[in-house]
């Protein structure tokens, strides 16, 4: 029988609390160079890719607390031309907007500690995004704060023909045996952490084949 919803609430904030304490020790202990490890591991994976990135809208996101820093790798998808965005929050309970960033933008305070770039909404341009997490599992189900700004915004963008994939960015240590999950949990494509990048579904990876020797990543 499925949990009822205060279950689930009750079952996913004893993970939290423990997702917390787990990701601040990640984070106390990374270096630069496991944010750098990370951004090669991306680069390489998309160079095997059909398409790779060219010509992608990427929405980031400004790391917030003991979140994995993406911004190494932001910083070089930027070098490459790679159009960049990064989340706004508008109204509670609504989808995250996205506008446009790149380096050197200044950004301003947002709601509950965020910072918001003052580019124009290119939501819907949107073809790749970078999730932050507290916790996920091997189905690619992820744990967050509980305000459901990325499940109702990856609702909206899988209903574009143009959105590809959702990629959440973690330390290797929040991986959890499973995160509990309702029917309005939206599951990620990949998760990349400073040690790979891990295909969840391999439906929706391109069809192009990585070559030989670099074989395809799955849990």
């Amino acid at each position: 029988m499925p949990d009822s919803p205060s279950q689930l609430d009750q079952r996913k904030q004893a993970l939290r609390a423990k997702a917390v304490a787990t990701r601040r020790l990640a984070r106390q202990s990374a270096g630069t160079a496991l944010f750098d490890a990370a951004a090669d591991i991306f680069l390489h994976e998309f160079g095997n890719l059909s398409g790779g990135i060219s010509g992608s809208v990427i929405g980031g996101y400004w790391p917030l607390g003991d979140e994995f820093d993406p911004r190494p790798l932001l910083l070089r998808l930027a070098s490459q031309g790679v159009r960049l965005a990064l989340p706004a929050i508008t109204e509670p309970g609504t989808p995250l907007t996205f506008r446009s960033w790149q380096p050197g933008t200044p950004l301003r305070p947002g709601p509950l500690g965020t910072s918001v770039p003052e580019g124009q909404d290119c939501t819907d341009a949107v073809n790749l995004l970078l999730v932050p997490l507290l916790a996920f599992d091997r189905r690619g189900q992820r744990l967050g704060f509980g305000g459901g700004y990325y499940d109702r915004t990856l609702a909206r963008l899988r209903r574009r023909p143009n959105f590809r994939y959702a990629i959440g960015v973690g330390f290797a240590a929040q991986r959890v045996a499973q995160v509990p999950t309702g029917p309005n949990d939206a599951p990620l494509d990949a998760i990349l952490t400073e040690q790979a990048l891990t295909w969840v579904n391999p439906a929706r990876k391109s069809a192009s084949d990585p070559s030989p020797d670099q074989p395809p990543t799955f849990f």
